[in-house]
């Protein structure tokens, strides 16, 4: 059995490599990921062992570095572009959205746009202005685009296989925090799951979480916590963003009739809004308390030294799931 245990970093740095070696036509761009290896050490080793035309040091320009991408999946190419930091996706904004997502809708499907976008997100890095955003709505909330999210080792090195291979362009979201942070045990022979599916990470009986990202070890932090206090968390990883994965989360909630859902990004028209829409249009009538939300607040992600009072945290997570018990 070909077992190892890998970190985030090391699982998409193989993923990466698998891809590359199983198609020629895998491609690996963006600022300082050749020589480099990235900032984060994601791409190490590509470039030299799989050469200057396969893995491309570009420009600091995320806007052509996205509008290549579209030119060398148009003519048949898998690219993968990384994003340094979310902060800087902006300048390529009008690409994914005007051109990447909008290709396949426009040609009935003729053209193919075989891309993926890697996109560091989050903070809790103690990191400057532009380098801890979570932007993940706003391509969420883009028809064309399917968005997903890792948080963990195995899923690392799976998911960024499966949107390679994936022929609608995919935003890959990946928790910077958690690149180093811990291991986990990969197991070759177990067959991964889908790549747009969600997945109950923590069986319980009294509230369902929803995290993804960097949240879902929040959100099991708090149901270790929670547990000690007599109250037992469901917790659902939820991996995919946009299309959402909902058909276990509804049997959930339908069994606990609670719900709180938990991101980084900015609570006010975040990701949680459309969960909670969504439950309380399936869920109604099974629910003790409406859909809780803990996110970010509404305003700019603040300077390093503050961040850790404005990122969700076990005890905020904690206050939502005894507001939502005490309804």
């Amino acid at each position: 059995m070909a077992t190892q245990r890998i970190t985030l970093a090391k699982g998409l740095n193989m993923g990466l490599r698998k891809a590359m070696e199983a198609d020629d036509k895998v491609l690996v761009m963006g600022e300082d990921v050749g020589k480099l290896g990235g900032v984060f050490r994601i791409t190490d080793g590509l470039q030299k062992d799989f050469g200057e035309d396969r893995v491309i040091d570009s420009p600091l320009a995320e806007s052509g570095i996205v509008g290549t991408a579209v030119g060398m999946a148009l003519r048949g190419y898998r690219p993968v572009v990384e994003i340094q930091f979310d902060g800087f996706v902006y300048p390529a904004y009008d690409q994914i959205v005007c051109q990447v997502a909008k290709f396949t809708f426009r040609s009935k499907r003729r053209v193919k746009m075989p891309m993926v976008i890697r996109i560091p997100f989050g903070g809790g890095i103690g990191a400057v202005e532009h380098h801890s955003e979570s932007p993940e709505a706003q391509f969420a909330h883009t028809p064309g685009l399917k968005v997903v999210a890792c948080s963990n080792p195995v899923d690392g090195y799976w998911m960024i296989q499966q949107a390679i291979a994936h022929d609608d362009p995919v935003i890959f979201l990946e928790p910077k925090r958690q690149y180093h942070a811990d291991k986990a045990e990969l197991d070759l022979d177990v067959a991964p799951e889908p790549l747009f599916s969600s997945r109950l990470v923590r069986r319980g009986t009294d509230v369902t979480v929803l995290a993804y990202g960097p949240t879902v070890k929040t959100a099991l932090k708090a149901a270790e916590a929670a547990a000690g206090e007599g109250t037992s968390l469901e917790v659902f990883d939820l991996r995919t963003l946009s299309p959402l994965d909902l058909g276990g989360v509804y049997e959930s909630v339908r069994r606990t009739g609670r719900c709180v859902v938990v991101h980084e990004a900015h609570t006010n028209l975040g990701l949680g809004a459309e969960l909670a829409a969504r439950i309380t249009e399936e869920c109604f009538y099974s629910m003790e308390s409406p859909v809780l939300r803990v996110g970010g607040f509404d305003t700019p992600y603040p300077a390093s030294r503050i961040e850790e009072e404005w990122l969700p945290d076990l005890d905020r997570l904690l206050d939502a799931v005894d507001r939502s018990r005490g309804f």
